[in-house]
């Protein structure tokens, strides 16, 4: 587990280290999290199993999901402590949030139109 647990980081380490050396606007763990699935997609059309069981990684992965919320702590910690700005600048706080949680909707929704047009999936029904 440690070792996987390495992996998962050692590919955050690399995305971070790729966005600061290039300059690049992408987060590192956006990167780090698609050199991991470049991984994983390596590793289980190429690699033999005999190397390493596939299940390893993801073992690991569904037990750091399964403390996710303790991640979520400081954030919280951090809200309680600035209580005040955001009595002053809730408003403000409160329409950013919906008109990006609005625009996260409608990008999700236009991406899956367009990707079942492309599939040939446009929701006709046989009947």
């Amino acid at each position: 587990m440690i070792a996987n647990l390495a992996l998962i980081l050692l590919c955050q380490l690399i995305g971070e280290a790729v966005v600061r050396g290039a300059k690049l606007v992408v987060p590192g763990p956006v990167i780090g999290m698609g050199l991991l699935f470049v991984y994983l997609i390596v590793r289980d059309r190429y690699l033999s199993s005999e190397r390493e069981p596939k299940q390893k990684v993801e073992a690991t992965a569904k037990g750091l999901l399964a403390s996710l919320a303790l991640l979520f702590v400081p954030a919280g910690v951090g809200v309680t402590q600035n209580l005040d700005l955001i009595a002053d600048r809730g408003i403000a706080i409160f329409l950013a949030l919906t008109v990006s949680v609005i625009a996260t909707l409608l990008a999700t929704v236009l991406t899956f139109i367009m990707i079942s047009r492309l599939m040939g999936s446009g929701g006709e029904s046989t009947d």
